[in-house]
């Protein structure tokens, strides 16, 4: 398929639109500048259902293969969150897009499937999200283990929220890791006071 030469954020947010319809739950764009530059660069923001994510990085493809950036997550309680973010148009006189999928995951149902077979490149924050967040990535073609040890426990996932995070016994304080038992404790830093006028929190009085 040959991708389309250029499209405004608007053209492209109606075509999700067109496209996805009630599957598409959220969508946006925001210009940013960045110092003295005279192109413009924007952020697009799509929020769409599980099972239309693969539908979306295809749409996406279509306009301009895009070069995915990194697979973001967040555990919002019942939920965890996914942003795939893209960067699209680099290096175009008109200005590059930054574009963000978003979808949600329940917590009862942590399934997602890769996207590999469509960006190779997303391997690695596919591993690193079934690591750290105990999702299970339907298809993907190396399920291994990327960044924790093989000894790491099993049902404990580190970006985790919730019970399945890391437990307050495996919390360590780096400073105190093979240190001499004759080194006194560090100093711990006083807690800067808040500035006049302002209370704990920077609430105003």
């Amino acid at each position: 398929m040959n991708a389309t030469p250029y499209l405004t954020p608007q053209q492209i947010i109606d075509r999700f639109s067109a496209r996805f319809g009630n599957g598409l739950t959220e969508a946006k764009v925001t210009e940013r500048g960045e110092g003295t530059r005279k192109v413009k660069a924007y952020n697009l923001w799509f929020r769409i259902d599980r099972e239309q994510l693969r539908p979306a990085i295809e749409e996406l493809i279509a306009i301009r293969f895009p070069h995915l950036a990194v697979i973001a997550g967040n555990d919002l309680g019942t939920d965890i969150e996914l942003l795939y973010i893209f960067s699209v148009f680099y290096g175009q006189k008109f200005g590059e897009y930054m574009v963000t999928i978003a979808i949600r995951l329940p917590k009862s149902d942590l399934t997602v499937p890769t996207i590999t077979d469509l960006i190779p490149g997303a391997l690695f924050s596919e591993r690193e999200k079934q690591e750290f967040f105990g999702i299970t990535v339907t298809g993907i073609p190396d399920g291994r283990r990327l960044f924790l040890p093989e000894d790491f426990p099993k049902g404990v996932y580190p970006w985790r929220k919730d019970e399945t995070g890391i437990p307050p016994e495996m919390i360590k304080n780096l400073w105190e890791v093979d240190r001499p038992k004759d080194r006194p404790v560090p100093p711990i830093p006083e807690k800067a006071p808040a500035p006049e006028g302002k209370k704990e929190g920077g609430e105003s009085p």
